[in-house]
């Protein structure tokens, strides 16, 4: 017979063991931090326009990683409390998603799809250019150094150096190689920064640059060759990937892309690449990556160092690319000289770096259009941060 006090103790038991599995029971303040985080990504990239194309699958990801349940911390398939629900747990949708960044296969994909909409005309007519995109990545080895200081180990500091590279897959990549526990923080590190190149940049270029020098116009570049675009890409891979081998993954998938593209007789496969292929792959490392930075793992004074080396890289960066203009200037004869607004540009945003040189170009000469030369120095960048990137993984393998 089941009198009322049983009833009622075994609705409570019920009721409390209920609670365990809902994600009220498990909420905690590191949570609710993260989940502002999240809503605070999405608001800046529809509002603001800050990279929405990442910013809306990290930040989305960002609140799917951090609704807690009971056994998130189980990650075995015979365990009892593996609900194979949680990015962590074997067997779940999110884990086997996230294989494609801890394995580093998306942040490659990525670099096809890029080398297929990449233009590399102006730096083919323009060799001297690419010399501002090695310049640019000295904003990768200073946060190499800034990371030893603030006391990570060699392989963490290679990756968070990375951030200044300002290329969010290659960060990605590299992290996933050197650093699997700090991916989250480098990785919304690196896109918030690259969102905020238009925020950054302006301010350094101008105080490293006098009037003069930002009135420079520069020669229209040469009309560059079918031949010269089909040789371009095979010639890069091969000698970039002599130089460093470890930069295979990236720079291979890049020039890969980019024959493709130029051919012209790939154009189905080209244009795969560089849009749906591209798509899909943006969704899913921006949505596994945001479920990964969970509040037990983000939260950390490792994450907020990480986000200060992120600032000093850009402002290293700018600083290596606008200077390195000024000094080949001293060489070059009058009427050869580069606008040193385009050394910004050597970061490997793109095209965002680029549209900042042509916008600041403008304020001073409303008929000084830069955007076609900073291109150069834009596409250098991307081919630089992925050769940093192989001499970096070389020094840790």
């Amino acid at each position: 017979m089941v009198t009322s006090g049983n009833f009622w103790a075994f609705l409570s038991a019920n009721l409390n063991h209920f609670l365990e599995y809902t994600s009220f029971g498990n909420f905690t303040i590191g949570h609710a931090v993260m989940i502002i985080v999240g809503l605070v990504l999405i608001y800046l990239a529809i509002a603001k326009e800050f990279e929405p194309m990442l910013l809306i699958p990290i930040g989305f990801g960002i609140l799917l990683g951090n609704i807690p349940f009971w056994g998130a911390q189980n990650i075995l398939v015979g365990d009892p409390g593996n609900m194979q629900i949680g990015i962590n747990q074997s067997g779940s949708l999110l884990n086997y998603l996230y294989y494609g960044v801890s394995l580093g296969i998306f942040p490659p994909l990525i670099f096809l799809g890029l080398g297929a909409m990449i233009d590399f005309s102006t730096l083919i007519s323009n060799p001297k250019l690419i010399l501002i995109g090695a310049a640019a990545q000295l904003g990768i080895f200073g946060a190499y150094a800034a990371a030893l200081a603030f006391g990570f180990q060699p392989g963490e500091a290679g990756a968070i150096g990375i951030i200044g590279g300002a290329d969010g897959p290659t960060a990605i990549f590299v992290a996933s190689k050197l650093a699997p526990g700090l991916i989250g923080a480098i990785a919304i590190s690196a896109y918030t920064y690259m969102a905020l190149v238009p925020v950054i940049q302006p301010p350094v270029m101008r105080l490293l640059t006098t009037n003069k020098e930002r009135l420079i116009r520069m020669k229209p570049p040469r009309t560059v060759s079918k031949l010269e675009k089909i040789l371009f890409p095979i010639i890069g891979m091969l000698f970039t990937c002599f130089i460093v081998p470890a930069g295979l993954p990236l720079l291979g998938m890049l020039f890969f892309g980019n024959l493709l593209k130029e051919s012209t007789v790939t154009k189905r496969l080209a244009d795969t690449v560089k849009g749906p292929l591209i798509d899909i792959v943006t969704i899913l490392i921006g949505l596994t990556v945001g479920a990964s930075m969970q509040a037990t793992t983000f939260l950390t004074i490792a994450t907020v160092q990480i986000f200060v080396l992120g600032a000093v890289s850009f402002l290293i960066a700018t600083f290596g690319g606008v200077m390195f203009v000024k000094i080949m200037n001293l060489f070059l004869k009058e009427g050869n000289k580069m606008n040193p607004l385009i050394g910004n540009a050597g970061v490997s945003a793109m095209p965002d770096s680029a549209r900042v040189s042509q916008a600041i170009g403008l304020e001073y000469d409303k008929t000084n259009h830069l955007l076609m030369h900073a291109m150069g120095p834009n596409v250098a960048g991307i081919i630089g941060s992925a050769v940093a990137a192989g001499v970096l993984l070389s020094f840790f393998f």
